[in-house]
């Protein structure tokens, strides 16, 4: 078959709320009804996303997911980030609705996922990733080692599967088993391990978790290596 479209139809508690949501990524609404059910649709170039509002819908207990196919997932993160941004005042990073940032997750491509106001997860991949079978559900060959190993690792259980206390345990144990590893990577490790502090409620330890990555000494190139790690961690932890 050729031409042919599939479209998702995802569950919000507050159908007003989930348009709002997707316009601040730059969605239009091209349909809206409340009666005899409530529902829309919003769409971003090829993108549209069919919405149905429940009352007394959970969006702790969403199971909505979907894999989403761009041809820039980097550019297409950066404009979310910058709508998100200017329609909360910040970048949310914990909870719901919540946006991730581009990260590997365990040897496999790098992708971005945008948690919605009713808890559904939509996963990004660039298409030339995807056309080389690669996804955060699929093996992935091992490419690293030691710390950047271990971020790919609790990137899987944080940022794929939504296991934050996984992947906490998965950066500790790493921490302690490779106290000489780059610096780079212990620096990306820290923040990480800030980024899922802030999510699991615990900002005091965020706080020093984001201290101890600005600590680690860096040589020019390393820390220009690191800046957007940096500059995306004090965003996330927040003022002191």
């Amino acid at each position: 078959m050729t031409g042919e479209r599939l479209y998702p139809v995802l569950t919000f508690p507050d159908l007003d709320e989930a348009l709002d949501f997707y316009a601040a990524l730059g969605f239009r609404t091209t349909y809206r009804q409340l009666r005899p059910y409530a529902s829309g649709v919003v769409q971003r170039d090829d993108m549209a996303i069919h919405l149905s509002g429940v009352d007394g819908y959970d969006p702790a207990a969403s199971l909505g997911s979907a894999i989403v196919v761009v041809p820039d997932a980097g550019a297409l993160y950066a404009s979310f980030a910058a709508g998100l941004r200017e329609r909360y005042g910040r970048l949310p990073s914990a909870g719901v609705p919540r946006l991730l940032r581009p990260r590997r997750k365990q040897g496999t491509t790098t992708g971005f996922t945008v948690v919605d106001t009713g808890g559904n997860w939509l996963r990004f991949y660039g298409a030339a990733d995807v056309a080389d079978g690669e996804t955060e559900e699929g093996d992935g060959a091992a490419r690293t080692t030691g710390l950047a190993r271990a971020l790919e690792v609790a990137a899987r259980q944080g940022d794929a599967r939504g296991d934050d206390a996984t992947a906490l345990a998965v950066l500790d144990r790493a921490l302690a088993r490779h106290p000489d590893g780059a610096p780079e990577d212990r620096v990306r490790v820290l923040l990480y391990r800030a980024e899922l502090l802030v999510r699991t409620g615990d900002p005091d330890a965020a706080r020093a978790a984001l201290d101890a990555a600005t600590a680690v000494p860096l040589d020019a190139a390393q820390r220009a290596a690191v800046a957007d790690d940096l500059a995306h961690g004090r965003e996330v932890v927040g003022p002191a």
